[in-house]
């Protein structure tokens, strides 16, 4: 009993000497002195600068710690600040440090501001603060501290290579003891800001942190996690999140209990609401087992709703080999009077590991109901397979069956997750999408009050890359088979190439670009027709009867706009037509031509009359080229011919405001043959305008007789001048020679001027 006695004796000793020794260095040590010992050691280890601004405060008893003023840190080799503190204070438990045990007491830090960089290159800003000394044996550092208190801190982080900044602002963190295996309190409230995606939350966490770094064990429980504001495309945004997460990352083992997770948010014009709950999940390497999981989502906008329900029963088996008995997916979407109800179910197997999802026996049931639907509903049925990897953001699905009248044969797949990429080729064996397409509620009004606005947005962010055959399609009225497309988006542009098909005797070819990206979306069509019976095709396309013929036509067009007229305003390019052994309807110019001798001498100025379907004239060859600017399209090299006939014309057809204003000009080549049975010979190489003005969809044709009547006079004034004022003012040529033995013919009478001009004006005006 001495013995220890006296040990306690001593010790209490020791301690008092060296509290004595502590107190006396505390009182007369002054740690500032040696600043710039501290810089200097700072610039020739490190090669950055320090700046010590405040005063630093030592404390001995019952730990070792500092109490720094403000202070800031360069950048490597560069006086460029990296970082800075307001005020810090760390202190390390004293008793340890005997031991030769680094262990911290607390942490207190204020104001302190960061900026990590990623180089193009790889490198970091924080390389050398990171190098490690092998050489030197490193002292066992043991996390045991009473708290952690950071505020108003600042950590910025920019990736030069991505083009992406990040930073966590107004961070502010208080814990409890942070030790390993013993629960301690955090919370934490932070700004998270992004541009790649875009981020602006306001985060805050409320939870009980228990760790072990040996064995990278992590538990959170009694956890309250909230976001607010945006994440990408997402306004609005406000997540919650409760329940207790237990990962054993290195034993591979992952367990949850009464996990929730709720959000709402505004996506463009949609409103959605999602709620997913976890009862209980235990992933080890050897089972793997789990109560029902529900996810509900609610999309809601101007047009309707869509509300999804996945429930996922109770799974078993191990981390590398799990199954359900059935996933089910029910789908009920409304958008006005139009909706549609989807469910999609199939047993489920997969690896929690490999991150990987079976869906072998897919099955899909469709029904859709509406006023615009064929018998007011169709309904459909798809069966397959799909699949999921989570690792490489994959997705596969093979589904075949029938929807309506059509049968669809379907390979789709998903690369990339954020956002989706894609992939598919559909055959559909026939597809009439006039019987699901809208009415279209009557005729626009007139002066452009039908305006309709185009919206492109859900292209912007569209990554596509696939086929599309359909056997028969019919859409718009128009009628083609064989039809195949390829598409590919990215970066809000749509490719449509090739685009093909075979319609109306002929075939098509060519392509199409859609530019989302813009903030005013642009088109463009190249498009080739091959011997297309035209006539049916512009019936079919527009209901408009004005034009028969097979032939070639060539368009190139481009536009910009956000709606139909600012489309068709903005229309740029060229057409080609070529057409033979058709016809020009609403006017039978040789018709008009047969009345023209009868008008000549009765009618000034110009006659009009309104297109008649049951007039047209007919053409072997027609032939034209338009220059398109700005909405109207040009023309100045038609060419109609006929047997009878040679027309050509020049004007402009105003497509963005449905006008026209075209003259035609006809030439008599040969005879015409009025009802009467009297040619017309007399106007044979007479050139008779014909003016084409008004609405496109009733356009009013004009004949101009002045200018009929100026050329008439003139034609028969060139002939007469040249035949009768001839005869009249210099006398007959000479008579052939009579035949022998023939009598001989009576000598004329030689006419006066007077006479002979008379006969000109008879000759010119047929009276």
């Amino acid at each position: 009993m001495k013995i220890l006695k006296y040990v306690l004796l001593a010790f209490a000793g020791v301690a008092v000497l060296i509290g004595g020794i502590a107190a006396y260095i505390a009182a007369t040590f002054d740690p500032n002195t040696y600043k710039p010992q501290v810089i200097q050691l700072v610039k020739d280890k490190k090669q950055r600068t320090l700046k010590l601004d405040g005063d630093i405060k030592l404390k001995f008893w019952p730990s070792l710690g500092a109490d720094l003023g403000k202070l800031a840190l360069s950048e490597f080799k560069s006086e460029t600040e990296f970082a800075s503190v307001e005020r810090a204070r760390v202190s390390l438990k004293l008793m340890p440090l005997l031991s030769k045990k680094v262990v911290v007491d607390e942490i207190e830090i204020t104001g302190v501001r960061a900026t990590v960089i990623k180089y193009k290159d790889g490198r970091m800003n924080i390389d050398d603060l990171l190098t490690k000394d092998d050489d030197k044996k490193k002292e066992q550092v043991e996390f045991d501290i009473d708290h952690v208190k950071i505020e108003r801190a600042t950590l910025a982080y920019r990736d030069e290579a991505q083009r992406a900044s990040y930073a966590l602002s107004n961070l502010n963190l208080t814990t409890g003891r942070i030790a390993p295996n013993v629960p301690g309190k955090i919370d934490l409230s932070v700004t998270v800001q992004g541009d790649k995606p875009k981020l602006n939350l306001a985060v805050a966490l409320k939870t009980k942190l228990q760790f072990d770094l040996e064995n990278q064990v992590f538990i959170l429980d009694n956890m309250g996690l909230e976001a607010k504001g945006q994440a990408a495309d997402l306004s609005n945004l406000n997540l919650k999140a409760s329940g207790a997460i237990d990962a054993k990352l290195k034993a591979g083992e992952l367990r949850t209990n009464a996990l929730s997770v709720a959000m709402t948010a505004v996506s463009g014009k949609d409103n959605l609401d999602v709620k997913l709950d976890a009862p209980k999940l235990l992933i080890t390497k050897d089972k793997a087992s789990g109560d029902k999981v529900t996810v509900a989502a609610k999309i809601t906008n101007a047009q309707g709703a869509t509300v999804a329900n996945i429930v996922l029963p109770g799974i078993e088996g191990t981390a590398q080999a799990f199954k359900a008995a059935g996933m089910t997916l029910d789908l009920d979407m409304k958008q006005g009077a139009q909706a549609v109800k989807a469910r999609v179910s199939s047993p489920l197997s997969g690896n929690f590991q490999t991150q990987q999802i079976s869906l072998p026996q897919l099955n899909v049931n469709i029904t859709a109901t509406g006023p615009n639907m064929p018998g007011s509903s169709l309904s459909g049925t798809l069966a397959g397979s799909a699949s999921v990897n989570g690792a490489k953001q994959q997705v596969q699905a093979n589904l075949a069956g029938k929807v309506a009248d059509s049968t669809i044969k379907a390979q789709l797949g998903v690369n990339g997750f954020a956002p989706p990429g894609l992939t598919f080729d559909i055959d559909i064996d026939q597809l009439d999408v006039d019987k699901y397409a809208p009415p279209s509620g009557g005729k626009p009004a007139a002066g452009g009050g039908g305006d309709k606005p185009i919206d492109v947005s859900g292209l912007r962010n569209l990554r596509a890359n696939g086929k599309i055959h359909i056997g028969t399609l019919k859409t718009s009225n128009v009628k083609a088979s064989n039809v195949r497309l390829e598409i590919k988006a990215a970066g809000g542009q749509v490719n449509v190439s090739p685009l093909s098909a075979n319609l109306y005797g002929g075939s098509m070819t060519g392509a199409a670009t859609v530019n989302a990206a813009q903030a005013t979306p642009s088109f463009a069509l190249k498009q080739n027709l091959t011997g297309v019976m035209i006539g049916p095709l512009l019936k079919d396309l527009a209901n408009k009867d004005s034009l028969e013929g097979k032939g070639t036509v060539n368009v190139d067009v481009r536009t910009a706009g956000g709606s139909v007229n600012a489309l068709k305003r903005a229309l740029n390019g060229n057409a080609v037509v070529n057409l033979r052994d058709g016809s020009v309807k609403g006017i039978d110019i040789a018709a008009t031509i047969r009345d023209a001798k009868a008008k000549l001498g009765t009618l000034k100025g110009q006659q009009t009359q309104q297109a008649d379907a049951n007039k047209k004239t007919e053409f072997s060859e027609l032939s034209g080229t338009f220059a398109i600017a700005s909405g109207v399209a040009r023309n100045n090299d038609l060419s109609l011919k006929s047997p009878l006939l040679r027309v050509g014309g020049e004007g402009d057809i105003d497509i963005g405001n449905d006008t026209i204003n075209y003259l035609v000009k006809a030439a008599v080549v040969g005879t015409l043959t009025g009802q009467d049975g009297r040619p017309v010979s007399e106007l044979k190489g007479v050139t008779v305008p014909v003016r084409a003005t008004g609405p496109l969809t009733a356009p009013s044709f004009g004949l101009d007789f002045n200018a009929l009547l100026t050329d008439t006079v003139k034609q028969k004034a060139e002939d007469m001048v040249k035949g009768k004022i001839e005869d009249a003012l210099f006398g007959k040529k000479p008579a052939a020679p009579a035949a022998p033995g023939a009598a001989p013919a009576p000598a004329p009478s030689s006419p006066s001027g007077r006479d002979a001009a008379k006969d000109v004006l008879k000759g010119i005006f047929g009276r």
